[in-house]
Parts: C-alpha cells; structure tokens; sequence
C-alpha cells in the first residue's frame, strides 16, 4: 500500500491513477495522517430488482392520515 501526501496526490495524480488500475491501493495522507484511499473501482454491475417479489405496499399506502397522526408529525419541538 502505497502512502503520499495530498501535495504528492495533485503533482503525480495520473501516476497514482495508473497504480491503482495496477492493483495498487494508495492513501492520501495530510500532516501524516490517513485521509482518503484510492482503489479501482469494482467492476460488477449492479443487478436490479433483486427485492421483486419480496415486498408488499399495502393497499392504503397513499390513504390520508388521520388527524391525530399528522399532528405528530406537524409538531415542532
């Protein structure tokens, strides 16, 4: 794992960049402190629909609240 300052990061960023598409994780450091990572992003696609079937909306899902309800939610503190 390779550690460069921020300073570093902003000269020689499409080197850092090659590094990582190389494997290589890099942390950016300020004042010798870790503060962000770099690593390639992951290559799966997002699968949609993975709930279907698994969730019901209830048949009153946009019925109007009761009053007692909606005070509740239109008390401020």
């Amino acid at each position: 794992m390779k550690q460069v300052s921020i300073y570093e990061a902003k000269t020689h960023l499409s080197r850092l960049i090659e590094a990582v598409c190389g494997g290589e994780e890099v942390v950016l450091m300020r004042a010798g402190r870790p503060v962000a990572r770099l690593v390639p992003v992951s290559g799966k696609p997002r699968v949609l629909g993975v709930l279907r079937g698994r969730l019901e909306v209830p048949e009153d899902f946009d019925a109007p609240l009761d009053e007692e309800t909606l005070g509740q939610f239109e008390e401020t503190r």
